[in-house]
Formats: structure tokens, sequence, C-alpha cells
């Protein structure tokens, strides 16, 4: 849920610079947009690379105990840490900052007497609309993750998580601007 809120945090930033023509420029501007692309994509590629050694690092090794679990070898995790995360990667997305040019100002009323103000209120109705499926998300996560048959899958899907993040950057990095 905290990560949910870091998400939330990010796309309220991209909300704010559409409202106030920020996301315009940077769309209109190509080497703006390659910035925000190029950091977006390598950040995306260094959480995919740290999922990946986390998962190898809480694999079993032969000096450990065969009762524990991998969930139990992990250290507590530093909520500021995973806020973080959410806020980065959705900052991070040039792809949102398209989304809401190209999506909100099509129910923005012409005739509205603050635009800024119409826009930051859909921006504001879509993110809590997100944010709630996120928690939601998060919660039907919460309760997988307590199950058994998770302790045993956890590592793998980490791992899967991790090449398609890796992927996703690496297709970011190759991909033509729309």
């Amino acid at each position: 849920m905290v990560a949910a809120l870091g998400i939330a945090a990010g796309l309220l930033v991209h909300i704010i610079a559409a409202a106030i023509g920020v996301s315009a420029v940077i769309v209109a501007s190509a080497a703006a947009f390659a910035v925000l692309k190029w950091i977006g994509t390598l950040y995306l590629i260094y959480l995919g690379i740290q999922m990946l050694r986390s998962s190898f690092q809480t694999d079993k090794s032969p000096e450990q105990p065969q009762s524990h679990s991998p969930i139990d070898l992990r250290p507590p995790i530093d909520l500021r840490h995973v806020f973080a995360q959410g806020l980065l990667t959705n900052v991070l997305n040039a792809k949102i900052a398209l989304f809401f040019l190209a999506f909100l100002p099509q129910f923005v009323d012409t005739d509205a007497p603050s635009k800024a103000v119409a826009f930051m209120s859909l921006g504001l109705l879509f993110n809590i609309v997100g944010t709630a499926w996120n928690f939601g998300v998060a919660w039907f996560a919460g309760a997988l993750t307590s199950s058994k048959r998770y302790a045993r899958i956890r590592v793998w899907l980490e791992r899967g998580i991790g090449v398609l993040f890796v992927g996703v950057g690496v297709r970011l990095a190759l991909a033509e601007r729309p």
C-alpha cells in the first residue's frame, strides 16, 4: 500500500505538470522527452536488476537450515524506500505525461472558467480511482504472500518480474518516440 501511495504521489506530479503546461513542454521538446525517457528507462532496468539480485540472495544456500523459507531471510522493509520507488517509477515515466496530454483534455469543457482547475479535478479523480485499484492489488498480493505456496514460488516470481522490468526497460530504450 505504501508503494501505491508513492505511485499516487508520482501521478500527482504529472497532474500538476500537465495542468500548468510543463507536460506540453516536455512532449514538445524532443530533448526533454528523451532525457525523461532515458532516466526512466535506466531506473526501470536498475529496479529489474535489483529484483534479480535480491531473488538470488534469498535463495537457499547449503549453510542455511532447510526449515527456513526465503521470506524468513529477508531484512525488514524500509517503507520510505518503497514509497520512493513507487514515486520515482511514476515520475520518470514519460508515457504518463503523454497520457495526460492525449486523454484528459477531451474531458475539459472548452467553456470552463479555469481549464487548469478542471484538469486538476479530472487528474485527481483519476488518481483516486487508480490508487483505490492499487490498494486492492496490494491487499490481494498481501493475502497471497501469507500462503505457504507463495514462499515456494516467490523467488521465481521475483526473477521473472526482474527479467520483465529489464526487458521493458530495454524495449523502451530501443523504442522510437511516439
